[in-house]
């Protein structure tokens, strides 16, 4: 099983310094006592997730490697959602729909119904429950409560020279990308939301961001 240690890709931290060691502390004791308590209010519903989960056979948790603070790459955890062989489900369905390719590299997901999906886990993806164990990252310290959306190591170019100020920061379980549209937006946008946030940001900013989310979980904007 791919570890967290084994692939490792550290922008250098030069130009533009942002976020203050102080501001950094808080935010991260904030991010402890808040995911410390939402863990143990939320766990007779990540057990029974779990369950669920299982029931049809192959791994509770997703477990993809993601680019975290620091150029660190950590395994960001996900309730799974998809089938078994998802790859090759996608690969078929772009054969037979190749236009679907060019939405899919625009915004790295399919618009509509997405052959990969479970039953269970499009419910799961519609209220946001597949990131519930998220919260465990942002436990360990390897992601934040708020914060720029954790990218693939594939989507660093993306990112180009703005990964020295993803670097600063702690990925987000939530931010401006998810009360902004979400996967509504296109990625390039989802980029520029990181880039001001991580310029611009401060705990009254993450209240606010925090307090948009529930809503934006609410409506299902952008969840698909």
């Amino acid at each position: 099983m791919l570890s967290a240690s084994s692939h490792a890709y550290a922008p250098p931290l030069i130009g533009e310094i942002v976020w203050n060691p102080g501001s950094l502390f808080f935010k991260r004791g904030f991010d402890l006592i808040i995911s410390g308590t939402l863990l143990f209010l939320f766990s007779p519903l990540l057990l029974l997730l779990a369950i669920l989960v299982s029931m049809d056979g192959g791994e509770v948790l997703f477990r993809q490697p993601r680019l975290g603070k620091e150029g660190r790459v950590f395994l960001c955890l996900k309730f799974r959602s998809m089938v078994l062989d998802s790859d090759a489900v996608l690969a078929k369905h772009f054969k037979a729909h190749p236009h679907l390719r060019l939405i899919w590299q625009t915004h790295r997901k399919l618009r509509g119904k997405d052959p990969r999906v479970t039953r269970l886990g499009a419910y799961l993806r519609r209220w946001s429950l597949d990131e519930l164990p998220q919260l465990i990252n942002v436990f360990k310290g390897e992601m934040s409560l708020i914060g720029p959306r954790p990218i693939l190591l594939d989507e660093r170019e993306i990112y180009g020279p703005s990964l020295t100020l993803y670097a600063q920061v702690r990925p987000g379980l939530t931010g401006l990308w998810q009360v902004r549209g979400r996967n509504e937006v296109s990625y390039r946008s989802r980029v520029r939301f990181d880039q001001w946030y991580i310029r611009h940001g401060s705990f009254r900013l993450d209240l606010y961001i925090l307090a948009q989310t529930v809503p934006a979980v609410l409506k299902h904007k952008g969840a698909y």
